[in-house]
């Protein structure tokens, strides 16, 4: 949002998209698509103690999960694109409730991976549809408050719903984790059918905003928002098998580092979104700079119980940090097709998760430990520094020769 935008919110209106009904409805949404997608990090060992199956194995259900947000987003994006976008809000919640379903009572572990896949192709197009009815829902100087108000669902589902979700099923078994999410998807989903409004489904064709996939900035953002969630999900996917084997906490302070890192990711994602606004790119390798020092700091933290749980709270503040100008940039670079740029992002950031889950995993089946994930992170993160450094580069380079053609004309 300009500047010029953002100062003409006052804090009347700013109160007033809080109590926006319609955009809680869509929080709430939000908030259980969350949970559902990441508390399967912190029950993979149950899982494969139950299904008789390896760690790494059952990382797939993470893999498989992100793959599908990432093919089934544009799918499903497509088949309802004719819906009225309320009636589509309504499916999708109304699938991804069933998929949860599905979860808590499949008996075999295929039968969970597709479960798995079911819900995951709800999230996507969720998230698609949900932040243009979010945005309509407001004037155009509140959209970005409104949006990220929709989102803020999702970050309060890793503060909250993955806890409590692990909390529960560490408790109960795992299975009562998705038992508990079934009732939040039919709560959405009743929140949406009486408190947003119905908004006409779009009439134009996305095709001719494919175009932007020529820039090499939109490429290049694209390729850092899937190393910056690779470098995330490689140790994040693991977390809970790396807390109990390598840092040997019990089950229940697994709970409370993954509440603590819900925390540093909130924090995170607030004072990243906030900064980089101040300078973007400069922001941008700073945060990159500051993640690979804590991830190192992760490393050696690891077998030390306090030290652990501080520098992951630590690190998943500067994670999400890293990670937040890219939502603006992606936007920015291509600023004729918003819309679809926003899209390509969802699936890179999902794509970039199963891509870390997929490393974490070979990396533990090539012989390798828990402990030394987070050195895998680190390459990731080195790359994704190269990238935004070249970015920026090609940044100076734009401006210097518009500077001198303007120069020339004079």
């Amino acid at each position: 949002m300009p500047a010029s935008e953002a100062s003409s919110v006052t804090t009347a209106e700013r109160k007033n998209i809080l109590l926006h009904t319609p955009l809680m409805a869509l929080a709430v949404a939000a908030f259980g698509i969350g949970t559902s997608e990441f508390i399967i990090m912190g029950l993979l060992p149950n899982l494969a103690d139950d299904f008789h199956v390896s760690i790494p194995r059952a990382g797939v259900l993470v893999t498989g999960y992100a793959l599908s947000v990432t093919i089934g987003a544009p799918i499903v994006a497509i088949a309802t694109a004719r819906l009225e976008r309320k009636l589509a809000l309504l499916l999708l919640m109304g699938v991804f409730t069933l998929g949860n379903l599905a979860c808590a009572v499949a008996p075999t572990y295929n039968l969970l991976f597709a479960a798995r896949v079911l819900t995951a192709l709800c999230h996507g197009a969720f998230f698609g549809i949900g932040s243009v009815v979010a945005a309509n829902l407001v004037p155009r100087n509140q959209r970005a408050q409104a949006i990220a108000l929709m989102f803020s669902g999702l970050t309060l589902a890793n503060v909250l719903g993955v806890p409590a979700g692990t909390a529960l099923g560490q408790a109960y078994g795992w299975r009562f984790a998705f038992w508990a999410i079934v009732p939040i998807g039919l709560i959405a989903a009743i929140a949406v059918f009486f408190l947003v409004p119905k908004q006409a489904a779009g009439s134009g064709s996305l095709l001719h905003e494919f175009r932007v996939l020529r820039k090499p900035q939109v490429l290049l953002v694209l390729a850092m928002s899937i190393l910056t969630s690779a470098s995330l999900f490689c140790v994040f996917t693991y977390i809970a098998p790396t807390l109990e084997a390598v840092t040997l906490v019990s089950p229940h302070a697994v709970t409370l580092t993954l509440l603590l890192f819900g925390v540093g990711i909130t924090v995170g994602n607030f004072l990243g979104g906030t900064l980089s606004d101040w300078r973007p790119m400069a922001f941008l390798i700073g945060a990159l700079l500051t993640l690979l020092a804590s991830l190192l700091a992760l490393y050696y933290a690891e077998p030390h119980v306090i030290p652990a749980i501080v520098m992951i709270l630590i690190w998943g503040a500067i994670q999400f940090a890293a990670g937040a100008p890219l939502q603006s940039r992606i936007v920015d670079q291509a600023a004729a097709a918003p819309n679809l740029a926003s899209t390509l992002n969802q699936g890179a950031f999902n794509f970039g998760n199963a891509t870390g889950a997929s490393l974490g995993g070979m990396m533990l089946t090539a012989g390798y430990t828990y402990r030394q994930l987070p050195l895998a992170s680190i390459i990731v993160t080195l790359i994704t520094l190269i990238l935004a450094i070249l970015s920026a580069r090609l940044d100076r380079k734009h401006r210097d020769a518009r500077i001198a053609e303007q120069l020339s004309v004079l």
